[in-house]
C-alpha cells in the first residue's frame, strides 16, 4: 500500500515516516506541504495522511484540490468542529486528533485498505445492504433525511458521534445506522444506557474487572469496552455519566485503552463511539456535572434527530409495521387503521415520540374489538390535555401495574436504573411502590 504523509512539523513527519516504516506491507513517503506533495507524489498513491494546519496551503485546501481521487486521512493538533464536520463534507476516511499512537494510526490505514480490498460483486452487496438500513425507518422525511445523510458520511469515518434529541426519537436506531453504514459494520455493535445502570456498577460495566477486584469478583470479566473491540459502543443518556467516572472515559478515548478495575496494566481497544442525549450538555458542564473537555471529545459530529411533529411523514408508516408487529405478538388477526383513525394519529403531536407512538398503537390492537381500529380505539383525545410529564408518569405506572409491582421488571421495560425509577415515583409523588 503507497502511503503519503503530508506533514510541516519535521520532528512529526520522520517519526511517522520510520514508525509506519515497521510495517513491510506499507511504502510510506513524505512532504513537507501540500504544494510539494501535489507536485511530486505519484497517481500510484493509494492513501494519504495529511495535518490541517499548514502553511501556504492548508489540508482542507489541499483535500479539495485532489478531488476525491485519493482517500485520505487528516490528523490535527488543534481540532475543531467546523474542520472536522468540513473533512467529513469532504469524504475524509478518518479524522484523528494529535497526540495519538502509531499503532491507532496503522488501525485507521488498515480500515481504508479493507474498504477498498472489496470486488465489484461486494461493493454491491454493501450498497444494498446500506439501502436496507435505511428500511429500518419504515419511512422517512425530508428532516429526516438530513440528518440520515450527515450520520452516514460520518459513518465512514472513525469520528465520534453525538446524537441530540428528545427521548423517544429513535437514538439507537440512529447509532445502529452509523454502525451498519461504517467500515465497522461486521463487528461488535454494543448499546449501553448509562440511565439504566446503578452507579455504583456503571465503572465496572465500562472497562471490566480482575477476579478479587471486590467483593463477589470471582472471575475476570471483560467490561462493554472490550467486547465492542473492533466495532462500536453506543452510549446512551451520557449526561447521567458520574462526573467521577468522566476522566477515565475521558482517557480511555484519547489512549485508545483502558484498565480493568483491579488490574495492573492497560488493555487496548480500538472502539468506536456513539453517545446519545435528551439532556443539555452545555448547561450541565456550567453546573460542574460534565467535563467540558469530555464534551468536546465526544461531540466532533453532532446530529441532531428531529422530534416525530416535525416528521408527519412518517407516522402512518411506523403506525401500520407497530400494528403489524403487535398483532403478530399478540396472536391476533390481522388489523387495520379506520380512515378516521389514520387522520387522528397525524393530527396528534406526540410528545413521547417513536416510542409513545408504538405505545398508543399496542393498546388500541389490544383494546380493539373488531379488525379495524377506530378513532376512539386509540384514546389520542384524552391525551390532548395531558402534558409530556403526566404521559410520562402515566406509562410508569401502567408498567409497573403490569407486572403487579414488580420493580426489577418494571426497571427492565423501562430500561431505567432501580434508583432512577425510584427517584421518578417519588417527585410524582406515588408512594405506593417506595
Amino acid at each position: 500500500m503507497n502511503v503519503v504523509i503530508v506533514e510541516d512539523d519535521i520532528n512529526m513527519r520522520k517519526s511517522l515516516e520510520i514508525a509506519l516504516g515497521e510495517y513491510k506491507e506499507l511504502k510510506i513517503k513524505s512532504y513537507k506541504s501540500a504544494v510539494e506533495a501535489l507536485k511530486k507524489m505519484s497517481d500510484e498513491t493509494d492513501l494519504i495522511i495529511t495535518d490541517i494546519n499548514m502553511p501556504t496551503m492548508d489540508g482542507l485546501e489541499f483535500i479539495k484540490t485532489l478531488d476525491g481521487k485519493f482517500d485520505v486521512i487528516i490528523m490535527t493538533g488543534n481540532a475543531t468542529l467546523n474542520k472536522a464536520i468540513e473533512s467529513v463534507r469532504l469524504g475524509v476516511k478518518d479524522f484523528l486528533t494529535k497526540p495519538f499512537d502509531v499503532q491507532t494510526l496503522y488501525q485507521a490505514i488498515k480500515r481504508v485498505e479493507i474498504l477498498n480490498q472489496k470486488t465489484p460483486s461486494n461493493l454491491k452487496k454493501q450498497s444494498e445492504k446500506k439501502e436496507e438500513t435505511k428500511g429500518d425507518f419504515y419511512a422517512t422525511s425530508p428532516k429526516l433525511d438530513k440528518a440520515l445523510n450527515i450520520a452516514k458520511k460520518a459513518a465512514a469515518t472513525d469520528v465520534s458521534i453525538m446524537l441530540m434529541g428528545e427521548s423517544g426519537v429513535g437514538k439507537e436506531l440512529f447509532a445502529n445506522f452509523i454502525h451498519k453504514n461504517s467500515p465497522r459494520a461486521n463487528k461488535p455493535f454494543i448499546a449501553l444506557n448509562m440511565a439504566a445502570i446503578p452507579e455504583n456498577l456503571i465503572e465496572s460495566e465500562l472497562f471490566g474487572f480482575e477476579k478479587g477486584a471486590f467483593t463477589d469478583a470471582s472471575a475476570q470479566k471483560k467490561g462493554q469496552f472490550e467486547l465492542a473491540d473492533g466495532g462500536t459502543l453506543f452510549l446512551d443518556e451520557i449526561g447521567e455519566m458520574p462526573i467521577s467516572l468522566q476522566p477515565k472515559l475521558l482517557r480511555a478515548l484519547q489512549e485508545r485503552e483502558i484498565t480493568r478495575l483491579g488490574a495492573t496494566k492497560s488493555t487496548k481497544i480500538d472502539v468506536r463511539i456513539v453517545c446519545a442525549t435528551n439532556a443539555n450538555l452545555e448547561n450541565l458542564i456550567k453546573q460542574g456535572k460534565f467535563r467540558e473537555d469530555l464534551f468536546y471529545r465526544l461531540n466532533t459530529i453532532p446530529v441532531l434527530i428531529p422530534p416525530l411533529r416535525e416528521r408527519k411523514e412518517e407516522i402512518l408508516p411506523i403506525a401500520k409495521k407497530a400494528l403489524e408487529g403487535s398483532c403478530a405478538e399478540f396472536g391476533f388477526n390481522a388489523k387495520k387503521f379506520s380512515k378516521e383513525a389514520e387522520a387522528e394519529l397525524e393530527s396528534y403531536e406526540f410528545p413521547g415520540n417513536i416510542r409513545e407512538l408504538i405505545s398508543v398503537v399496542q393498546r388500541a390492537a389490544i383494546m380493539s374489538e373488531g379488525e379495524e381500529i377506530s378513532a376512539a380505539d386509540l384514546f389520542l383525545q384524552a391525551r390532548r390535555v395531558k402534558d409530556k410529564e403526566t404521559i410520562k408518569q402515566e406509562l410508569i405506572i401502567d408498567v409497573i401495574k403490569s407486572v403487579d409491582g414488580n420493580i426489577k421488571e418494571a426497571c427492565e421495560i423501562l430500561n431505567l436504573s432501580e434508583e432512577n425509577l425510584r427517584d421518578k415515583l417519588d417527585k410524582y409523588g406515588i408512594k405506593e411502590w417506595l
